[in-house]
């Protein structure tokens, strides 16, 4: 009898580590071990529609959209009431490119909860990247309208305003997003565009803050150094394209615009020319950077280079205004 309980209380002992790694194993599985396990109990029970949803989920993150789609219409089919099966539905619709089956599926989940704050908030996100500002809009109101200060409508909305071309509008909502939240990068980054392109001094607190944030932001580091350019402060300019090429060493615009700046600034025409083809290497059919190399090879007298990059040039866009007066003061 002694043995039997000792024997039980070891097996029990043993069971605990064993079933605490299974635990901890749980938590780093792939996606596609998640897959094998859902496929081993989805044998067992097919038409469970809580595991067939978790599948159609694994396998819209495996990239296998069809396949998901397949097992979250059967979930739906099973619990048609379910709004959350709905959202996928419309999330697995949209991965597949499909805008208007995505809309159709998040009406039928508006139809069953129509204050629902994430149904609205996700027909404003597919109607967004759809570039459906009104409907988009109309929906995102109805989320803040709810929730004044949720994070994803206001910005969408501040963006639709940019779009749209209401600048005000976009520039007070994203001031907004960024005091409400300000850890959020993207707001930073798209309010510094903003001022940027008004040529706004504010541009480099907020495209500043968009980089200590997220320093690896080649969007918010380029639109910093093109406003550094614009105002003349060549040396933040050229700090910042470095940078940029740390991070991408084929960045086509980087190339041209230091290109540009030894051409038009310092005048160093050798040095135009080696950056301006490091641009063209990257990108063939960077037009301005093919014509501008040949104005670089024009202003150093090699009128002959300068006419081929001009004749480059037209040929891919012929009705490309720089290219045609280059060419025609060296032909």
């Amino acid at each position: 009898m002694k043995r039997k309980v000792a024997y039980i209380i070891l097996l029990v002992a043993l069971m605990v580590p064993i079933g605490c790694r299974e635990s901890h194993s749980d938590v780093e599985l792939s996606e596609s071990q998640k897959l094998e396990l859902l496929d081993l109990k989805l044998r067992k029970h097919p038409k469970d529609a809580t595991l067939l949803a978790e599948r159609a989920k694994v396998l819209i993150n495996l990239g296998r959209v069809k396949e998901a789609w397949i097992d979250i219409n059967k979930a739906v089919d099973l619990e048609p009431k379910n709004i959350e099966y709905r959202l996928l539905q419309a999330d697995a619709s949209f991965a597949n490119g499909d805008i208007e089956k995505s809309y159709r599926a998040l009406s039928e989940a508006e139809k069953l909860d129509p204050s629902n704050k994430d149904v609205q908030l996700k027909m404003g996100e597919i109607t967004f990247y759809a570039r459906d500002y009104d409907r988009s809009m109309q929906s995102l109101t109805r989320v803040t309208e709810v929730e004044p200060d949720n994070r994803t409508a206001l910005f969408m909305k501040a963006y639709i305003y940019k779009e749209t071309g209401d600048t005000a509008n976009a520039v007070t909502l994203m001031r907004r997003v960024c005091d409400l939240y300000p850890d959020y990068e993207p707001a930073f980054e798209e309010l510094g565009v903003l001022y940027a392109v008004h040529s706004n001094p504010m541009a480099v607190e907020y495209l500043s803050t968009a980089l200590n944030l997220e320093p690896n932001n080649t969007n918010a580091a380029y639109a910093l150094a093109m406003y550094f350019q614009h105002n003349n402060d060549f040396d933040q300019a050229e700090t910042l394209y470095r940078k940029i090429l740390d991070l991408n060493e084929n960045s086509t615009d980087a190339w041209h615009n230091l290109g540009y700046i030894e051409l038009f600034h310092y005048r160093d025409y050798e040095r135009a020319i080696e950056y301006m083809t490091k641009a063209i290497e990257a990108d063939p059919n960077n037009l301005a950077a093919i014509v501008n190399r040949g104005c670089a090879f024009e202003l150093a007298g090699q009128r002959d280079k300068a006419r081929s990059d001009f004749e480059t040039a037209l040929a891919i866009n012929s009705g490309y205004q720089p290219a045609i007066d280059g060419y025609n003061r060296v032909k």
